[in-house]
């Protein structure tokens, strides 16, 4: 049965306040989902947050109706996964050495025309997936469950601007801006020859982004870490350091900690890297049958969509003829583009070809799965991974496997699928929430595409600015405390390792078989019925990056927990967990948007001044780690007080 309202007068939806709003929306929550991908891996969703933004903002504009508050969060939501499909793939150019900055036309050309075929693409599975086959799209329930409990917005846009003023003052007292308080606390030491290694990250928004992930999750990450860290460090440098001679004359007389991180840089983090690679592919093989069936669905729909009949406002779609002449219209551009790369038609019309193929494809994946378990499990990063693999395959055979352009024509294809699939699952959700409120379909395609490709104007002017001020990929002497970039990294590295480069295969190999254990452990917790799972992308993210990101993730996961034993929330009743959680949901979106932001204002006047310390207090102001860990208490305390409260 569905619940969506009879429209028995128009309703403002598309209006042009309703537009600005979005847009701006969402081009900061796209640089701040950049920040927060390129910092911890994870980005999150933003259609809640913008709700709520939108029914304060146009309520002191005279008030707005439901589906112009529906409009803004459609588009404002677009910032997160163009982010997305941007950091998990165009860094890796970086990494690969092919470009040494972003170039700005390069990068609209693929976040631009890669989310708007996201958009064109989504258009014909809205019928199948939404109307006669109905998934359940739980971020799209949720955001239509907050639009319709709007009439007053007030508390929940005080929780996001609290939090958002502490996460922007403890970034601000960080080491990047006045260094006040350091960016972790870390402590090592040698017990034998044991090399120990514990510590935190002193970051609100990662307190936040464990929040939103739940207890599950935030277990899963740091064990992977502490694996990492706490395991297979110690064992490399009691007993394999010798066999590289040149990592050991590096570290020779280092401190515990230096140790530890030079071994992980080079050596232990690909362990994260062969655990992702098997886990994206059995993501994919283990979701064989809901693929098929979003494939299918897809094409089915494209065939029924020819046929003009009369029908509802609520089930207007953008016209299909209009779709095919903007489909071949977004097309030449990329065919251009890949021509530019390889300067070989009878390569680049292969890429083309590859890349429209693939991104419906992986579109229908992509919306299938963002119905089964939503866009914040949707395994992306999994696609982009078969399509990079499959894409490496195709260009050998025409490029040669030693051809030294094929790892970037690889990642260039993987860029434009990577972020059509995520607007495309991004699409549906927001589809699900209108069809919810009596929405028009096509008003909302119309704004998504708008606000994809506002966000896509800003993406390499903040991706410059982050590399020039921290760094992305490994650490390097110039930027010790780069941004991981880890989706990239592993992007880069299997493009790379497909046309002969060199890399640790002993340890990506190692990392493989952790991750095949970590499948098998899962698959017997789900055939005992456990609540308890073990998601291995999950793991291979916790495996990749430092301990001390994924320690403040776990600690903001448990306070999650000690919410809902507080309400006494059913383990299985996910719609009371999602609105107990609601409070905690926007304190933690407000202190991961408060920080990030954050961190890119502050990048500015590093790069005017090339200078890593301009925003620095005299050093007889700078506290010790402890002094941040009170600062990461009392934050975690102030998320726990107001996520425990009534909900908003």
């Amino acid at each position: 049965m569905s619940s969506q309202p009879a429209a028995t007068q128009p309703v403002a939806q598309l209006t042009v306040r309703a537009v600005i709003l979005s847009v701006i929306l969402a081009v900061i929550l796209a640089a701040a989902n950049a920040y927060l991908g390129l910092f911890a891996g994870l980005t999150i969703a933003t259609a809640i947050p913008a709700a709520v933004v939108s029914m304060a903002v146009l309520r002191l504009l005279g008030g707005g109706t439901i589906l112009e508050n529906n409009i803004v969060q459609t588009g404002a939501s677009a910032g997160s996964s163009i982010a997305a499909g941007v950091i998990f793939t165009i860094p890796a150019l970086i990494i690969l050495g092919y470009w040494h900055d972003f170039r700005y036309s390069w990068v609209l050309a693929i976040a631009g025309l890669g989310g708007l075929l996201g958009v064109l693409f989504s258009v014909p599975l809205r019928r199948s997936m939404i109307v006669e086959e109905p998934l359940a799209f739980p971020e799209g329930k949720a955001a239509a469950e907050v639009l319709r409990a709007g009439e007053n917005p007030g508390p929940g846009v005080r929780i996001l601007a609290m939090a958002g003023a502490i996460g922007a003052v403890v970034k601000l007292a960080a080491e990047s801006g006045m260094r006040l308080i350091p960016d972790n606390a870390i402590g090592g030491g040698f017990i034998g020859k044991y090399l120990g290694y514990m510590g935190t990250g002193l970051s609100p928004a990662l307190l936040g982004v464990g929040y939103i992930v739940g207890l599950n999750v935030g277990i899963v990450v740091v064990s992977g870490s502490i694996l990492s860290f706490n395991i297979a460090i110690p064992i490399y440098h009691a007993f394999f350091l010798d066999s590289d001679p040149a990592l050991a004359a590096r570290i020779a007389g280092a401190g515990a900690v230096d140790i530890a991180g030079a071994i992980w840089s080079a050596k232990i983090r690909y362990l994260g890297v062969g655990t992702m690679l098997v886990g994206g592919v059995w993501t994919l093989f283990s979701l064989r049958k809901s693929l098929a069936s979003g494939i299918k669905s897809g094409i089915a729909a494209a065939r029924k969509s020819s046929g003009a009949v009369a029908i509802a406002e609520t089930e207007r779609d953008l016209p299909m003829k209009w779709m095919l002449v903007a489909l071949v219209a977004f097309t030449l551009p990329l065919l251009a583009l890949y021509q530019a790369i390889v300067d070989q038609w009878m390569v680049s019309i292969p890429m083309t070809i590859i890349m429209i193929v693939a991104g419906f494809l992986f579109v229908s994946v992509s919306g299938y799965l963002a119905g089964l378990v939503g866009s914040s499990n949707n395994p992306v990063s999994g696609i982009t991974i078969a399509t990079i693999l499959f894409a490496s395959v195709v260009l050998m055979l025409l490029l040669g496997h030693d051809s030294k352009i094929g790892p970037v024509a690889a990642i260039m294809i993987g860029a434009v699928v990577c972020c059509a699939a995520a607007v495309g699952g991004d699409n549906l959700q927001d589809l699900k929430a209108g069809y919810l409120v009596g929405a028009t379909p096509w008003k909302q395609q119309l704004m998504l595409a708008i606000g994809s490709f506002s966000c896509a104007l800003i993406m390499a002017p903040v991706l410059n600015l982050l590399a020039q001020a921290y760094g992305i990929g490994a650490p390097t002497p110039e930027h010790p405390n780069s941004l991981a970039a880890p989706q990239a990294t592993l992007m880069a590295s299997v493009a790379n390792g497909m046309f002969g480069g060199h890399l640790p295969w002993t340890m990506i190999a190692i990392g493989a078989v952790i991750g095949a254990l970590v499948i098998a452990l899962d698959e017997w917790l789900k055939a005992r019925g456990s609540h308890f799972r073990v998601p291995v992308l999950a793991a291979a993210i916790g495996i990749y990056l430092p301990l001390e990101l994924m320690v403040p993730i776990f600690l903001g996961s448990v306070v999650a927990w000690l919410v809902e034993r507080r309400h006494g929330v059913h383990p299985h009743d996910e719609a009371e967990r999602d609105r107990v959680h609601r409070p905690g949901t926007l304190f933690s979106a407000g202190l991961i948007t408060g920080e990030a932001l954050t961190g890119i204002l502050i990048a500015i006047p590093i790069v005017v001044s090339q200078r890593a310390d301009v925003l620095a207090l005299p050093e007889s102001l700078h506290f010790n780690k402890y002094v941040g860990l009170v600062v990461l208490a009392v934050v975690g305390w102030l998320l726990y007080r107001s996520a425990a409260k009534k909900t908003v």
